[in-house]
């Protein structure tokens, strides 16, 4: 884990997006649970209800304090156990998400990449997902994901993520 920002600017099909990478010593298909099998996710992020066979689950951040509202999460493309792409709209944005995942002899590459809708809310979305997958390497490694303090993480990346903010605003 680290508290380095790592996020990166990237230019996808999809549009502009902000790029985490994370790697793990263990094979695709234990990755790929951990971030799409409900009772997985809820080790290190939120839950879903649902059968995603209907194209979308009710989603619910657990990390987030008590007072969270689920939201629907619209699946866009599932290709186990390589690619998941999600999308909803809720009270703090878009999210347009796209998880890959790489397997080499035994190592897992997880790229997590959001689609910028509203390039403001990368300073808070960039330490964001650089906590909240700190805590995924956390839950496949057998660590306690709630030794993870996100105010280690922000404001520290605030700044990083202002700099990526501007190369796309061009504001300061």
């Amino acid at each position: 884990m680290t508290t380095t920002p790592t996020g990166l600017f990237s230019q996808r099909d999809e549009g502009d997006a902000v790029s985490f990478v994370r790697t793990f010593n263990a094979p695709i298909d234990d990755v790929w649970a951990a971030v799409t099998e409900s009772d997985r996710l809820a080790r290190w992020i939120g839950f879903f209800t649902g059968d995603p066979e209907q194209g979308y689950v009710e989603f619910t951040m657990n990390a987030e304090g008590d007072d969270v509202t689920p939201a629907r999460y619209n699946i866009r493309r599932c290709e186990p156990p390589r690619v998941l792409q999600v999308h909803t709209t809720d009270d703090f944005g878009t999210w347009d998400l796209i998880v890959e995942l790489v397997e080499t002899d035994g190592v897992t590459t997880l790229t997590l990449s959001q689609i910028i809708d509203d390039p403001k809310t990368i300073e808070n979305t960039g330490p964001g997902w650089e906590y909240y997958l700190d805590r995924l390497v956390a839950a496949l490694t057998d660590a306690d994901p709630n030794a993870i303090d996100f105010d280690d993480y922000y404001p520290a990346q605030k700044g990083y993520y202002l700099a990526i903010q501007e190369k796309l605003t061009g504001v300061k």
